[in-house]
């Protein structure tokens, strides 16, 4: 396993680069009007090869199966453990490389390719996030990469944390692509255009979720635009002149967890992981630690994982959630290898819907059908705030929390001050936040009581957020979400789209919360950029991020 050979990454080098070929661009193309999503180029002149794994999580001792094709003659397998110190745990060479054609329908029903290889994880493997590369030669002296991922679980043998981090997986299933079709858009209907409400993990994941190189841009107004610019979507342009996932810089491990984790661990916080499936499946593996985490971008979660996390908190345990985007419920099947989320649509599509089991309608958790708001959970909810910061959505927005209530401890040895802004340099506000409906008190911001929410809701820090673009005229200007999720929303919350409710639903807030459930106690701050905080600097966010952690983990 470990030795003393420093670790070099197999992604060194020059990879994933075709021959230059020319073709039109006509005058109406934009990436908007032709989404793309990845699948293998199954060209013999052009080597490739694909893996993915039979579970996403195992135990230490588990066998892992890889799947994969190939049009090379051979390839290579690598594995390391992710982190701080990043560690080598595994390699095979000379693997056959075994074509096998990718099915129409992979990104629903799995891929179903043979088995290429398997690997008995040792007895004493440590948890964490183990990224699986596959490569093989190509003829110019480069090298094809293609980048896969599983989690090992604590066990009482092996652990070795008081902090449990969740991986939240759900969302990264939902934004993956991989074989035609994701949550948010695909070759599914007569049209070829349309999303798939239900999809397998049984493929490998889309290129930028399990690694990105240094510089992809973050969904973030950043340099902010001059009075008249045209809406620029950096992360979209990147990911097309570069070949990534459209959706790269919307979830996964690369852009959210892992710049977490690196923080962490560099700190001296020692991480155990496991995914949300495992929340799902095993939710006894929450009661061996005083606190959970969960970073990033959490948007998807089963009635199963919010049971589990609520039982925790009423027992005593400790949540610390720096993530946001609260908003739809999912089912898994099939051991977890299959997500369903109907979305918009559930009401109408959905098996469940009208039956014994509307409770589990895969829809925003505000739903008239479903009526759970995520502020049980967490202390916010995704339907009071969404985005912030890029695009239309309040491009010169503040992009730092507001403090409300700076006596409390989470802002312990900070220094702030009522009124002050932190994390603004460094862009901590954005992309897509959590809120409540709220009004102001002598200066102060309280929770608006909703049935469901628990009031014992304290608002620590804000930021405004708005749920449509703002469209202003100009020349040449082209807006990508435009009111489409703002309409969505409000038909699945109130049954209808009316004046009434797109108003009462347009603008929101991104907010810093804590709350106390039974004999534990949650922190969100709910915003998916929290980790650029850690990643960048801010000592503030920092020293809150430690504050947090440093009273949980005393259980």
């Amino acid at each position: 396993m470990s030795t003393n050979i420093p670790f070099l990454p197999p992604e060194l080098g020059s990879l994933n680069i075709a021959p230059r070929v020319a073709r039109p661009m006509h005058a109406d193309d934009h990436w908007h009007s032709k989404p793309w999503y990845e699948a293998p180029r199954d060209d013999p002149a052009l080597p490739e090869v694909y893996s993915y794994t039979d579970a996403i999580s195992y135990d230490p001792g588990d066998e892992v199966v890889f799947h994969s094709s190939s049009t090379a003659p051979d390839w290579t397998l690598e594995i390391y453990r992710d982190g701080f110190e990043p560690e080598a745990v595994y390699k095979a060479e000379a693997i056959e490389g075994v074509f096998s054609p990718t099915p129409e329908a992979a990104y629903r029903n799995g891929c179903g390719w043979p088995v290429s290889h398997r690997w008995k994880l040792p007895n004493d493997l440590r948890s964490g996030f183990y990224r699986v590369v596959s490569t093989c030669a190509r003829a110019n002296g480069g090298k094809f990469v293609q980048h896969h991922f599983f989690v090992v679980r604590p066990t009482e043998k092996t652990r070795r944390a008081r902090i449990l981090m969740v991986l939240p997986t759900g969302t990264w299933t939902a934004y993956n692509d991989f074989g035609g079709a994701n949550h948010y858009f695909g070759i599914v209907g007569p049209e070829r255009n349309l999303p798939s409400p239900v999809l397998s993990t049984q493929r490998p994941w889309t290129r930028g979720i399990v690694w990105l190189p240094a510089g992809a841009p973050r969904i973030c107004a950043d340099p902010l635009p001059e009075m008249g610019d045209a809406p620029r979507y950096p992360m979209k342009e990147w990911a097309f002149a570069n070949g990534f996932g459209q959706y790269y810089a919307a979830a996964g491990w690369a852009q959210f967890d892992r710049h977490f984790v690196l923080w962490a661990e560099k700190e001296g916080y020692a991480l155990d992981m496991i995914t949300q499936t495992d929340l799902h499946y095993r939710p006894e593996l929450l009661d061996a630690y005083p606190c959970v985490t969960i970073v990033g971008h959490d948007e998807y979660w089963t009635r199963e994982m919010r049971v589990a996390i609520e039982s925790y908190v009423d027992r005593g345990g400790h949540l610390a959630r720096f993530g946001a985007n609260f908003l739809w419920q999912i089912r898994l099947e099939d051991d977890g290898k299959s997500q369903h989320c109907y979305k918009f649509k559930a009401i109408d599509d959905d098996p469940v819907s009208g039956t014994e089991n509307a409770h589990l309608l895969t829809t925003a958790w505000e739903d008239k059908d479903v009526c759970w708001p995520g502020a049980s959970t967490v202390g916010v909810n995704g339907l009071h705030g969404v985005y912030a910061s890029w695009g239309g959505f309040a491009p010169h927005g503040q992009k730092g929390f507001t403090v409300y209530r700076p006596e409390h401890w989470v802002f312990e040895g900070t220094g702030l001050h009522y009124a002050d802004i932190f994390g603004d340099k460094e862009r901590i506000f954005a992309y897509e936040v959590d809120g409540l409906d709220y009004t102001f008190r002598h200066g102060l911001p309280y929770p608006v009581p909703v049935e469901g929410q628990p009031e014992t809701i304290q608002i620590l820090a804000m930021a405004p957020a708005v749920l449509a673009e703002d469209e202003p005229d100009g020349e040449g200007f082209r807006y990508y979400v435009r009111s489409s999720d703002h309409e969505g929303l409000v038909k699945c919350v109130t049954g209808e789209i009316t004046p009434e409710g797109l108003a009462r639903y347009k603008y929101g807030s991104g907010m810093m919360v804590h709350m106390t459930r039974g004999k534990g106690e949650v922190v969100t701050a709910a915003t998916c950029e929290w980790v650029m905080g850690l990643k960048r600097g801010d000592p503030f966010t920092q020293r809150i991020t430690r504050n947090v952690l440093d009273r949980f983990i005393q259980g």
